[in-house]
């Protein structure tokens, strides 16, 4: 499918967008990433760099896209969000409070408020757990809910999701792809959080899945105001429905613009290429199509200066020697490039 049929499908996500730009002219934060830097030891007495001083905000009832490449730090980058790591630097602020400090019951309590939906629900389910146990599990664990409670909570959560109150007493392997991850969904929405992380939640969907599965979530977001981080390979899905595109490459942001300017104002020359691989039946077939060459250096072996250098066809002799920092080109449009 087209990312021009991607944008009719969701047309309403576009169209959320664009309303949203228009009636909230002072945007909330929500979320607060600052200076936040990961690294992991590595063989040798080497330093394995994940991501390396992210700078980034996650505005109240939007949408912010994290793209780029497998082994960027999408994934390591929102698991420091959900605090299933810490941060070797840097600070983690949600509604102002630096969540990284954070320790015993009020760690377990604040974690209510930023819940994730995993990439394979077939993985983040147990086998063994009934549908009405998945969902409610959240819940009970908080004593939020009586155990005479959970049909009707479950079948209440399964409504939400578009799924059928009977679904309750299935097991996972029972369901179809996108219906498991529609019940990923009702389970991260089971404690209302403030916050739902989507780590590559439609990468193992079909197409015409992936469709529905963004179409409800920008339907919850509209209802309940709910923000999303949502992580993804797709620069044509996450373009169509995303408020703000983020956009990784080797551990750094190298751009941050809105999602409705993807397409026609990107900058990097990273993100220039990743636009240049989407395919599209109503794309010129006589045009060459340019390919990135060679591939993203090993983070243990991060070049000095700018980190795309050595795939960059504009590379300068000051890319090599200083790496560029991210800075406002435009209002809401940030880029890492000695281009600019």
């Amino acid at each position: 499918m087209s990312p021009e049929n991607k944008k009719k499908k969701a047309g309403f996500a576009g169209k959320t967008a664009a309303g949203t730009e228009k009636t909230n002219r002072k945007l909330e934060p929500i979320l607060e990433a600052r200076h936040v830097t990961k690294q992991f030891p590595a063989s040798g007495g080497r330093t394995l760099k994940a991501c390396n001083d992210i700078n980034l905000t996650v505005y109240r009832g939007r949408t912010l896209g994290i793209v780029g490449e497998s082994g960027c730090g999408k994934s390591t980058f929102v698991k420091m969000i959900v605090q299933m790591f810490q941060p070797t630097e840097g600070e983690i602020l949600f509604d102002g409070k630096d969540i990284t400090k954070l320790k015993g019951e009020e760690l377990r309590q604040s974690r209510r408020k930023i819940q994730m939906v995993f990439q394979d629900p077939a993985a983040a389910f147990s086998p063994k757990m009934k549908i009405i146990d998945i969902i409610t599990e959240p819940l009970m664990n908080f004593k939020l809910i009586k155990r005479s409670e959970r049909e009707a909570k479950a079948k209440e959560l399964l409504r939400m999701v578009e799924l059928p109150e009977d679904f309750v007493y299935r097991y996972p392997h029972n369901m179809s792809g996108g219906q498991r991850q529609r019940v990923g969904i009702a389970r991260a929405l089971a404690l209302e959080p403030e916050i739902i992380v989507c780590d590559e939640a439609t990468s193992a969907l079909d197409v015409s899945v992936q469709d529905r599965i963004i179409e409800l979530l920008v339907k919850l977001q509209k209802e309940k105001g709910i923000s999303f981080v949502f992580i993804c390979h797709d620069m044509a899905l996450v373009q169509s429905f995303a408020h703000q595109v983020a956009v990784m490459y080797l551990g750094n942001i190298v751009e941050v613009l809105p999602g409705n300017q993807v397409g026609s104002n990107a900058q990097h020359p990273y993100t220039q290429a990743m636009l240049g691989a989407i395919f599209s039946t109503h794309m010129d077939f006589d045009k060459k199509i340019e390919s990135i060459e060679s591939e993203a250096p090993s983070p243990v072996d991060a070049p000095p200066g700018c980190p795309f250098q050595n795939r960059c066809d504009r590379c300068r002799e000051i890319c090599r020697r200083e790496k560029p920092v991210l800075k406002e080109i435009e209002e809401g449009h940030q880029v890492a490039c000695h281009l600019f």
